[in-house]
């Protein structure tokens, strides 16, 4: 059990242990607040940037809808009839015509690392500009494209940020989208727009009364929205001469005409673009942007001594609105007259917006991958125990099976104690009725609590009561071994109660002489509360099954605390329970592995031990023993360079216990994260289906383990709880003691309150 460490000298006729305010003090240090906070952060970090990823990517808040067969009986006639430009300058809405002779290409849908570089060279190396509607989510995650398309002159629009059907979003969504999408300009290219496409839009004569309102909000906002003449329906891949056909107006007519640069497949695309430039070139027609037939437009009514029209662009800035915020577009040619160069805090969010998106474009993959190898790791995992665990529960029950000579000799049982009035009984009473013979050696680390003077008061035969100042479970467990009589020594925990059979069979893996340590088949008595048969899951398949791979593999890491067997020259010859470390008991097995000696698993010999009642306490326990297990990993580092013995460990049983107790666990929850993201964003069934596979193959290894230990399988009923629940605690503890160990944090010894429910098992209770 553990003990605590050597607290400061105190006054005469005062008492050495802590006040109840003190006590409650320990309590809140169990758990550092900054560094569980850290942990936390990280989680949410990982949340927040796979949401980040699906809103790009349309899994997250997407919506397919699509509005047909609707009435346009209140949009005026103006408007289904006019040209495709429509702005509303005064509040009344008025449009505008491309003018003949003259094409403005506009491609939706970009921008595409991969298309729209080959369309802007197209247009580069056919002299003539395009206006580019792109959506901000391919914006953000490709801003060098913008950058180049901006600074080659063509001119851009937004055309939502995730391409939903606006007449089904509220006007919150509408406003959120455009505002994005104005932020993805920003920081891409260090400009705003004032130019619209609606997804899903083509000629004005598709605008119906669920569509108009929306036209109309924006437009009070400065916004210009753009509709077509012609329509290459290049999105079908008809083949290059039909998307150049229907991508030609009529009777020498101007036109706004829609090309797709992204969305699909758009090889024919980039074989009908330079035939089609070259075709209407070859007719005597120029081409322009938005901002340029608008500039046209206006120039023919003044010309013709009619109103000048609206300008060509509003004064658009990246807060949503495009009614003017001090953003000008001065020195920006016709052809851009919709840009405006963002300022301020428009541009630090966009860059900001840009720099988070690189972030998840890199993490996504990255933790994609990760979990490709957690995954593979985990069934791996779960294989070799399985067949590793046959392998060895065949060979140790088999009928001929022998260590060697029978042991037969007393052994040395040392009970190391702190404030353990609640169980010391139970402890003791349970070693006096062993069925092999024993010295049981009682350290009282100074207790308080009058742990000594209970021992000594049930005046049972062989037993020896040490008291020694308080100094801790390594100090104790020393001084039980040097105050030993036998030449094998059993090491338990206060709170931990033998079969009558137990101390037998753990020590007779000791009639082999290569064997310096032997460990016991620790058992969770208190499994009545949901708790306490999580944690007799995680004992018998976690721990138990783990054991018995570790031995075929010859390399336990770690004699359990409760219940452990050791040679006493063994001990002593590798320096006895070393105080470098939060566990001892995984520093004392690493040395002995790597002094030469073997370290075996013995099924059969059970102890009962109380496991925390608590959150709180388990909590304590485990974080302690993740991050005492992680110093005996970096003190024993030197192990994997070395020759012999030492070195087969280093190579062997470091590496396993690194992917499987710490690399793996750490990055577990990326399973659960994606799975649990899959279910609500993507798809539910299929998820859903995925993680109960998972789960079964679990269960079925844990079914194993318990046929093995022959418990009842009743508690496996709790096991998909555990994993939802039990597990994700478990996750934390390990992250919060990654953190400890990363940023040089010290963990004292916490004392665990215990209730001594855990009594005496009767013969052959195993499978209680």
């Amino acid at each position: 059990m553990p003990q605590n460490p050597t607290p400061a000298p105190t006054p005469a006729g005062k008492r050495r242990h802590a006040t109840p305010s003190r006590i409650e003090r320990v309590g809140r240090q169990a758990i550092p607040k900054p560094r569980v906070i850290f942990a936390v952060l990280l989680l949410v970090g990982l949340v927040s940037v796979l949401l980040l990823d699906g809103y790009l990517r349309s899994e997250v808040g997407g919506d397919q809808r699509i509005r047909s067969d609707a009435s346009n009986s209140e949009v005026p006639d103006s408007v289904v009839d006019g040209g495709p430009i429509l702005s509303f300058a005064g509040g009344r809405a008025r449009t505008q015509s491309v003018a003949d002779k003259t094409i403005v290409l506009t491609f939706d849908d970009g921008p595409d690392p991969e298309y729209t570089e080959k369309v802007l060279k197209i247009l580069n190396d056919q002299d003539v500009p395009g206006t580019f509607f792109l959506i901000g989510s391919m914006v953000s995650r490709y801003p060098g494209v913008v950058k180049d398309m901006v600074d080659q002159g063509n001119e851009v629009g937004i055309h939502t940020f995730t391409h939903v059907d606006l007449s089904y979003q509220s006007a919150s969504r509408v406003k959120r989208e455009i505002a994005q999408t104005q932020l993805a300009l920003a920081g891409a290219a260090g400009i705003t727009t004032t130019l619209f496409r609606a997804p899903y839009s083509s000629k004005n004569d598709a605008i119906d009364n669920e569509s108009w309102p929306i036209y109309q909000r924006l437009g009070a906002m400065g916004y210009t929205s753009v509709f077509i003449d012609t329509d290459s329906e290049d999105w079908q891949e008809p083949g290059v001469d039909k998307i150049i056909k229907w991508a030609t107006p009529k009777d020498g007519d101007g036109a706004a005409v829609l090309f797709h640069d992204a969305g699909g497949d758009r090889t024919e695309t980039l074989k009908a673009l330079p035939r089609y430039i070259k075709k209407m070139k070859a007719k005597g027609y120029t081409f322009t942007t938005v901002s340029g037939a608008q500039q046209a437009d206006r120039a023919a009514d003044q010309s013709a001594g009619g109103p000048a029209g609206p300008p060509g662009a509003g004064n658009a800035n990246g807060d949503t609105s495009a009614n003017g915020a001090g953003d000008t577009n001065s020195g920006v040619n016709i052809a851009q007259m919709a840009h405006r160069k963002a300022t301020g805090t428009t541009l630090w969010e966009g860059k900001a917006l840009i720099a988070a998106v690189a972030v998840a474009e890199w993490s996504v993959p990255g933790l994609a991958t990760g979990l490709a190898v957690v995954g593979v790791a985990v069934m791996a995992r779960f294989g070799l125990m399985l067949l590793l665990a046959r392998r060895h529960h065949r060979q140790r029950n088999r009928r001929r099976f022998t260590w060697g000579p029978p042991v037969y000799e007393p052994v040395s049982v040392i009970v190391p104690a702190y404030n353990e009035k609640e169980c010391i009984a139970n402890t003791l009473h349970s070693l006096a009725a062993s069925s092999h013979p024993i010295e049981i050696v009682v350290v009282d680390d100074g207790s308080t609590d009058g742990t000594a003077e209970i021992a000594e008061s049930l005046g049972l035969p062989n037993v020896r009561v040490i008291r020694q100042e308080n100094a801790g479970k390594s100090a104790a467990l020393n001084n039980g071994v040097r105050q030993a009589g036998h030449d094998i020594v059993v090491m338990m925990d206060g709170d931990t109660v033998f079969e009558p059979d137990t101390v037998r069979e753990l020590v007779q893996p000791f009639g082999d002489e290569r064997v310096g340590a032997v460990a016991g088949n620790a058992k969770v008595g208190n499994r009545d509360t949901v708790i306490g048969a999580w944690q007799h899951i995680e004992y018998v398949m976690g721990f138990n099954l783990d054991r018995r791979m570790y031995d075929v593999l010859g390399c336990m890491p770690t004699i359990p605390g409760a219940i452990g067997a050791f040679r006493r020259r063994a001990v002593l010859e590798v320096g006895g329970m070393s105080e470098d470390t939060l566990a001892e008991d995984t520093d004392i097995t690493i040395a002995l592995h790597r002094a030469g000696w073997r370290v075996v698993y013995a099924e059969h010999a059970r102890a009962w031990t109380e496991a925390p009642a608590s959150v709180g306490q388990l909590w304590r326990q485990r974080y302690r023993w993740s991050y005492g297990t992680m110093q005996a990993l970096w003190k024993h580092r030197g192990s994997v360079l070395d020759k012999g013995p030492s070195g087969r460990f280093g190579r062997v049983g470091m590496p396993l216990v690194v992917l499987f107790q710490i690399v793996t666990p750490v990055f577990a929850p990326l399973i659960d994260v994606f799975t649990v993201y899959a279910m609500i964003f993507v798809d539910f069934q299929a998820s859903l289906l995925a993680w109960l596979a998972v789960l079964l193959v679990q269960l079925l290894c844990a079914a194993y383990a318990f046929r093995l230990d022959k418990e009842k399988y009743r508690y496996l009923l709790m096991m998909p709880l555990q994993q939802i629940a039990y597990r994700q605690l478990m996750y934390l503890v390990l992250i919060h003691s990654s953190v400890t160990a990363l940023t040089g944090g010290r963990l004292r010894w916490q004392k665990l309150k215990r209730t001594g429910e855990v009594g005496a098992p009767r013969p052959g209770s195993g499978a209680a």
